[in-house]
Protein backbone atom coordinates (compact mmCIF):
# COMPACT_ATOMS: atom_id res chain seq x y z
CA UNK A 1 0.00 0.00 0.00
CA UNK A 2 1.36 3.05 -0.98
CA UNK A 3 1.96 6.35 1.57
CA UNK A 4 -0.45 8.14 -0.25
CA UNK A 5 -2.82 5.52 0.45
CA UNK A 6 -2.74 5.15 4.16
CA UNK A 7 -2.60 8.63 4.91
CA UNK A 8 -6.14 8.53 2.55
CA UNK A 9 -7.12 5.60 4.97
CA UNK A 10 -5.94 7.84 8.26
CA UNK A 11 -7.84 10.64 7.25
CA UNK A 12 -11.46 8.85 7.31
CA UNK A 13 -12.95 10.15 10.52
CA UNK A 14 -15.57 13.01 11.80
CA UNK A 15 -14.76 15.67 8.67
CA UNK A 16 -16.10 15.24 5.55
CA UNK A 17 -13.09 15.48 2.71
CA UNK A 18 -13.25 14.90 -0.80
CA UNK A 19 -9.82 12.41 -0.46
CA UNK A 20 -11.90 10.28 2.31
CA UNK A 21 -15.70 10.28 0.35
CA UNK A 22 -14.09 9.26 -3.09
CA UNK A 23 -11.91 6.02 -0.74
CA UNK A 24 -15.69 5.00 0.20
CA UNK A 25 -16.90 5.27 -3.05
CA UNK A 26 -14.49 3.55 -4.45
CA UNK A 27 -15.13 0.60 -1.68
CA UNK A 28 -18.49 0.75 -2.59
CA UNK A 29 -18.10 -0.01 -5.89
CA UNK A 30 -16.01 -3.04 -5.09
CA UNK A 31 -18.56 -4.24 -3.22
CA UNK A 32 -21.44 -3.74 -5.35
CA UNK A 33 -19.14 -4.95 -7.89
CA UNK A 34 -18.08 -8.04 -5.75
CA UNK A 35 -21.27 -9.26 -3.85
CA UNK A 36 -24.23 -7.38 -5.82
CA UNK A 37 -27.28 -5.24 -4.33
CA UNK A 38 -28.09 -8.29 -2.10
CA UNK A 39 -24.48 -8.81 -1.09
CA UNK A 40 -24.52 -4.50 -0.46
CA UNK A 41 -23.98 -3.46 3.10
CA UNK A 42 -22.23 -0.76 5.10
CA UNK A 43 -20.53 -3.12 7.35
CA UNK A 44 -18.56 -4.39 3.99
CA UNK A 45 -18.08 -1.29 2.34
CA UNK A 46 -16.45 -0.04 5.97
CA UNK A 47 -14.37 -3.05 5.68
CA UNK A 48 -13.23 -2.48 2.44
CA UNK A 49 -12.33 1.32 2.93
CA UNK A 50 -10.96 0.93 6.36
CA UNK A 51 -13.83 3.44 7.67
CA UNK A 52 -15.97 3.13 10.88
CA UNK A 53 -19.49 2.58 10.23
CA UNK A 54 -20.83 5.55 12.38
CA UNK A 55 -18.32 7.76 9.60
CA UNK A 56 -20.23 6.42 6.98
CA UNK A 57 -23.68 7.09 8.58
CA UNK A 58 -22.54 10.61 9.03
CA UNK A 59 -21.92 10.85 5.21
CA UNK A 60 -24.78 8.78 3.76
CA UNK A 61 -27.55 8.35 6.49
CA UNK A 62 -28.27 4.70 4.72
CA UNK A 63 -27.47 2.26 2.58
CA UNK A 64 -29.74 3.83 -0.25
CA UNK A 65 -27.94 7.04 -0.03
CA UNK A 66 -24.48 5.69 -0.41
CA UNK A 67 -26.11 3.54 -3.30
CA UNK A 68 -27.44 6.36 -5.06
CA UNK A 69 -23.78 8.62 -4.31
CA UNK A 70 -22.46 5.31 -6.21
CA UNK A 71 -24.96 5.11 -8.73
CA UNK A 72 -24.25 9.40 -10.13
CA UNK A 73 -20.66 8.70 -9.64
CA UNK A 74 -21.18 5.87 -12.56
CA UNK A 75 -23.37 7.99 -14.57
CA UNK A 76 -22.52 8.86 -17.85
CA UNK A 77 -25.87 10.16 -19.89
CA UNK A 78 -26.16 12.76 -22.35
CA UNK A 79 -27.90 16.61 -21.62
CA UNK A 80 -28.55 17.49 -25.10
CA UNK A 81 -29.21 21.30 -26.21
CA UNK A 82 -30.04 20.99 -29.70
CA UNK A 83 -32.57 24.07 -29.78
CA UNK A 84 -35.41 21.20 -30.23
CA UNK A 85 -37.04 19.58 -26.98
CA UNK A 86 -38.25 16.20 -28.65
CA UNK A 87 -34.48 15.91 -29.69
CA UNK A 88 -33.22 17.31 -26.49
CA UNK A 89 -35.95 14.44 -24.96
CA UNK A 90 -35.59 11.63 -26.99
CA UNK A 91 -31.94 11.70 -27.45
CA UNK A 92 -31.69 12.57 -23.15
CA UNK A 93 -33.77 9.55 -22.82
CA UNK A 94 -31.85 6.58 -25.35
CA UNK A 95 -28.54 7.88 -23.86
CA UNK A 96 -30.28 7.05 -20.53
CA UNK A 97 -31.48 3.85 -22.05
CA UNK A 98 -27.91 2.92 -22.78
CA UNK A 99 -26.49 3.52 -19.96
CA UNK A 100 -29.08 1.35 -17.83
CA UNK A 101 -28.39 -1.48 -20.40
CA UNK A 102 -24.31 -1.66 -20.49
CA UNK A 103 -23.19 -0.79 -16.99
CA UNK A 104 -24.52 -1.99 -13.11
CA UNK A 105 -26.50 1.08 -13.14
CA UNK A 106 -29.95 0.23 -14.18
CA UNK A 107 -29.65 -3.09 -11.86
CA UNK A 108 -28.60 -0.61 -8.70
CA UNK A 109 -31.11 2.23 -9.35
CA UNK A 110 -33.92 -0.82 -10.04
CA UNK A 111 -32.78 -2.09 -6.60
CA UNK A 112 -33.13 1.34 -5.08
CA UNK A 113 -36.70 1.87 -6.32
CA UNK A 114 -37.85 -1.45 -5.12
CA UNK A 115 -36.35 -1.27 -1.66
CA UNK A 116 -37.76 2.00 -1.48
CA UNK A 117 -41.09 0.61 -1.39
CA UNK A 118 -40.95 -0.80 2.07
CA UNK A 119 -37.72 1.20 3.49
CA UNK A 120 -38.35 4.45 4.75
CA UNK A 121 -34.57 5.26 4.30
CA UNK A 122 -34.71 4.52 0.80
CA UNK A 123 -37.59 6.37 0.27
CA UNK A 124 -36.11 9.58 1.57
CA UNK A 125 -33.20 9.00 -0.43
CA UNK A 126 -34.83 7.89 -3.98
CA UNK A 127 -37.32 11.19 -3.14
CA UNK A 128 -34.31 13.36 -2.65
CA UNK A 129 -32.30 12.12 -5.79
CA UNK A 130 -35.90 12.24 -7.85
CA UNK A 131 -36.12 15.76 -6.45
CA UNK A 132 -32.61 17.09 -8.36
CA UNK A 133 -33.23 14.89 -11.30
CA UNK A 134 -36.33 16.56 -12.23
CA UNK A 135 -34.90 19.91 -11.84
CA UNK A 136 -32.14 18.77 -14.28
CA UNK A 137 -34.56 17.52 -16.77
CA UNK A 138 -36.89 20.30 -16.39
CA UNK A 139 -34.02 22.89 -17.34
CA UNK A 140 -34.79 21.41 -21.05
CA UNK A 141 -38.22 22.24 -20.86
CA UNK A 142 -36.94 25.69 -19.25
CA UNK A 143 -34.97 26.45 -22.38
CA UNK A 144 -37.94 25.48 -24.67
CA UNK A 145 -40.15 28.24 -22.89
CA UNK A 146 -37.46 31.02 -23.11
CA UNK A 147 -36.79 30.13 -27.05
CA UNK A 148 -40.40 30.46 -27.22
CA UNK A 149 -41.06 26.88 -28.13
CA UNK A 150 -42.86 25.42 -25.26
CA UNK A 151 -46.17 27.91 -23.94
CA UNK A 152 -45.05 30.10 -20.99
CA UNK A 153 -47.71 28.47 -18.99
CA UNK A 154 -45.91 25.04 -18.88
CA UNK A 155 -44.25 24.09 -15.52
CA UNK A 156 -40.78 22.19 -16.38
CA UNK A 157 -40.68 20.07 -13.20
CA UNK A 158 -44.29 18.52 -14.56
CA UNK A 159 -43.03 17.47 -17.58
CA UNK A 160 -39.54 15.86 -16.36
CA UNK A 161 -42.09 13.97 -14.06
CA UNK A 162 -43.67 12.52 -17.23
CA UNK A 163 -40.63 11.57 -18.93
CA UNK A 164 -39.39 10.05 -15.60
CA UNK A 165 -42.04 8.15 -15.19
CA UNK A 166 -41.59 6.89 -18.85
CA UNK A 167 -38.13 6.04 -18.06
CA UNK A 168 -38.99 4.32 -14.74
CA UNK A 169 -42.04 2.06 -16.13
CA UNK A 170 -39.65 1.28 -18.81
CA UNK A 171 -36.68 0.30 -16.71
CA UNK A 172 -38.75 -1.47 -14.09
CA UNK A 173 -40.70 -3.41 -16.62
CA UNK A 174 -37.75 -4.51 -18.60
CA UNK A 175 -37.75 -2.25 -22.02
CA UNK A 176 -34.93 -0.28 -21.99
CA UNK A 177 -34.32 -1.94 -25.39
CA UNK A 178 -36.51 0.37 -27.43
CA UNK A 179 -34.83 2.42 -30.51
CA UNK A 180 -35.43 5.90 -30.80
CA UNK A 181 -37.81 5.73 -32.82
CA UNK A 182 -40.36 4.23 -30.30
CA UNK A 183 -39.01 6.50 -27.78
CA UNK A 184 -39.94 9.28 -29.89
CA UNK A 185 -43.52 8.37 -30.37
CA UNK A 186 -44.21 8.60 -26.42
CA UNK A 187 -41.99 11.96 -26.18
CA UNK A 188 -44.27 13.29 -29.18
CA UNK A 189 -47.13 12.40 -27.06
CA UNK A 190 -45.78 14.77 -24.30
CA UNK A 191 -44.24 17.86 -26.41
CA UNK A 192 -47.61 18.07 -28.34
CA UNK A 193 -49.69 19.21 -26.15
CA UNK A 194 -47.35 21.95 -24.26
CA UNK A 195 -46.11 23.60 -27.41
CA UNK A 196 -46.72 27.10 -28.37
CA UNK A 197 -49.45 27.91 -30.49
CA UNK A 198 -48.12 29.17 -33.84
CA UNK A 199 -47.42 32.88 -35.07
CA UNK A 200 -48.23 34.51 -38.25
Amino acid sequence: MTETTDETRRSIGARRNPASADAIREAAEAVLLEAGYAGFSIEAVARRARAGKPTIYRWWPSKAALLIDVYQRQKRVDNPDTGNLEDDLAQFLQSLFQHWRETPAGSIFRSVIAEAQTDEAAATALTEYAHNRRAHTGRMVARAIERGEVRADVEPTVVADLVASYAWVHLLTGRITEDEATTRVAIRAIVHGILAAPTG
